[in-house]
């Protein structure tokens, strides 16, 4: 008797259970009403072949001419290059849109942004959006990766303002989630997303990037990726209107010019939630178990990310973070100690000299603190934003910035001693001292050499390309036998005369970006090819190619990450938060960290057993090889 009172019981709390679930359904959907939007991605303004700003102007006036469109969302690369100029005249052209749109940036807005993503917030209000349109929520966030090269990456604050917005939305409400990158591992913090809205109602994800209509599915949810607007190899360009109904998402591609129209794919709307239960593929930090040595002393969580090499003097550590913030730590345990607040994201490294703590920021400033407590001691103001890490000599500061120019400035007073005016590009990376040259590369696609006491040019390289992401700009070079060796985008290892910027040779040998370092004796010179091998030339002057390649294993390969020998070991950091230390001669692989799933910046090596590191996920740590 009690068996059949207990299966009625459950019988009735299943159905009960069934009702309300299928009645809250209904009361979801009936929150939405039918409405119909333009989504537009990959704009591309500034793009080589210069009709991207027609194709532009083009939808914007089709969209116009449409009464049935309530809004536009358009989901990144508004630009080809990131460049002021290139954005102002985006926001220029949308702003002849009738109705609202909704703008977030990508990886070619920040990733070579002359202002650090700085300009675009600033033009177009933000690099996020949240609002509600007849009952579904629309949530918009920035991607990297910014002002270096690496995997896609949605910034820990934009991850953080996720957290917050979600939080405040109320039970049961649809999201349809907008991001430049396809929500996989095209960005390498993917699954922080999708964890987030597997849990949420969410109808759908929509992304750009690839250049074409595409439907996916992003760990169960619904994707949808859009076309460029772009014309490409077409008579017109092209973007997708969306048909939003109570149950269903339909995605038509317009033509601008010919109003042709074709309903391509289309998503029914997610009613009954997500399998919290489901597993997915997560990053593996395997390798920690198998080098045990290695130990984290301490990490530290920014709330931002954090895109620079630290500076550590004997007591404290030094690095500053995407919202702006410099910061100083105790190098023993990691405890925050003081901070600075600066207007403009930070991607500068900072150098020290004696008391003395020297960084550029995203706000346009040169900063001087004092190490000991965070005071302000000097600040030299700029054209335009202050990206690259500077370099101390003896009483004289040498750095550059993104309003073409490179400035010598006194340490103790910050008055400029003298500004070299002829860039056509902004300095991102750290210059080279040599005799009496400072040596360094710009967005412009040449490297210069420029007098260091009076900032007259000496000789300006190029390696021919007139494709500007080619530029040896994030590449730090490196110095031997009178030569100065660089290994820039194109993937091509230089050799170039310190006195005359003559080409000595190139070799594509190793298919190396970016990433070099030099042996300690000035022996060798060091690179990341592209795929998983560490390659090592001689630092001659005559023509080379690669002396050996050590297969590390780590994959394929491009973040701006130099190599840093130390003790005759070399320490590298890669894209998804491994850091290497190999033994070049024996090449062989002598321990490897993963610290998270980010680009690790250039490493600060204290000694072969003590590394400081960061990651763009905002990690900071300090890495300890035990017996």
């Amino acid at each position: 008797m009690r068996k059949q009172v207990y299966y009625l019981y459950i019988a009735v709390m299943k159905s009960l259970i069934l009702s309300f679930l299928l009645s809250l359904s209904v009361i979801l959907n009936a929150q939405i009403k039918p409405f119909k939007f333009a989504f537009v991605s990959d704009v591309h303004i500034g793009s080589p072949n210069g009709s991207s700003e027609e194709d532009l102007r083009r939808t914007v006036r089709d969209i116009n001419s449409l009464k049935d469109v309530s809004f536009v969302v358009l989901t990144g690369d508004i630009t080809e290059f990131g460049t002021n100029k290139e954005i102002k005249l985006a926001k220029q052209i949308l702003d002849s849109l009738q109705i609202p749109w909704y703008i977030i940036p990508g990886n070619h807005d920040v990733g070579w942004s002359e202002s650090g993503g700085v300009m675009f917030k600033t033009v177009f209000g933000n690099d996020k959006f949240n609002f509600t349109y007849n009952g579904i929520t629309f949530l918009g966030c920035a991607s990297g990766p910014y002002v270096r090269m690496s995997d896609g990456h949605i910034p820990r604050d934009a991850v953080n303002w996720l957290d917050t917005t979600l939080k405040n939305l109320k039970k049961g409400q649809p999201i349809i989630f907008l991001n430049h990158y396809p929500i996989d591992n095209s960005l390498d913090n993917w699954y922080e997303v999708t964890d987030r809205l597997r849990k949420f109602n969410t109808s759908a994800i929509l992304c750009g990037h690839g250049h074409a209509n595409k439907a996916f599915n992003f760990e169960d949810i619904p994707g949808v990726m859009g076309r460029s607007n772009l014309r490409a190899k077409q008579d017109e360009g092209g973007y997708n209107l969306v048909d939003v109904t109570h149950d269903s998402i339909l995605f038509t591609t317009r033509k601008p010019v010919s109003g042709q129209e074709k309903t391509w794919t289309g998503i029914k709307i997610n009613k009954d939630g997500y399998d919290q239960n489901k597993k997915f593929a997560r990053p593996d930090y395997s390798v920690n178990k198998k080098y045990k040595r290695v130990k984290e002393t301490w990490t530290f969580s920014s709330d931002a990310n954090i895109i620079s090499t630290p500076a550590a003097n004997d007591d404290m550590v030094f690095v500053g973070n995407q919202n702006g913030a410099m910061c100083a730590f105790d190098l023993n345990n990691g405890k925050l100690l003081w901070k600075f607040q600066t207007e403009g994201a930070i991607f500068s490294s900072p150098a020290i000299s004696n008391d003395k703590l020297i960084f550029g920021s995203g706000d346009s400033n040169v900063y001087c603190l004092n190490t000991n407590n965070g005071t302000l001691i000097w600040k030299y103001t700029t054209g335009a934003s202050v990206l690259g890490s500077p370099v101390i000599n003896g009483d004289t500061v040498f750095i550059g910035g993104s309003d073409h120019s490179f400035l010598a400035l006194n340490k103790n007073t910050g008055n400029k001693i003298w500004k070299f005016d002829g860039l056509e590009g902004p300095v991102v990376s750290t210059p080279v001292l040599y005799e009496d040259k400072l040596i360094f590369g710009a967005w412009d696609r040449n490297l210069y050499a420029v007098n260091r006491n009076s900032g007259q040019l000496i000789w300006k390289w190029s390696n021919g390309s007139p494709v500007r992401n080619f530029s040896p700009a994030s590449c730090i070079p490196v110095i031997s036998n009178d030569a100065v060796f660089i290994m820039a985008p194109d993937r091509v290892t230089s050799a170039i005369d310190a006195q005359t910027g003559r080409t000595l040779w190139r070799s594509k040998d190793g298919n190396i970006r970016e990433s070099i370092g030099i042996s300690e004796n000035g022996k060798w010179i060091y690179g990341k090819s592209m795929q998983d091998s560490i390659v090592a030339f001689a630092a001659n002057r005559e023509p080379q190619t690669a002396a050996w390649k050590m297969n590390v294993g780590f994959g394929y390969e491009h973040v701006p990450s130099m190599l840093i020998e130390k003790d005759g070991l070399l320490f590298f950091g890669t894209k998804n938060g491994v850091v290497y230390c190999i033994n070049p001669e024996k090449q062989k692989i002598v321990w490897a960290h993963k610290i998270d799933n980010s680009m690790v910046n250039t490493v600060h090596v204290l000694s072969s057993k003590k590394i400081l590191l960061a990651t763009m996920d905002g990690k900071l740590s300090l890495l300890q090889v035990v017996k």
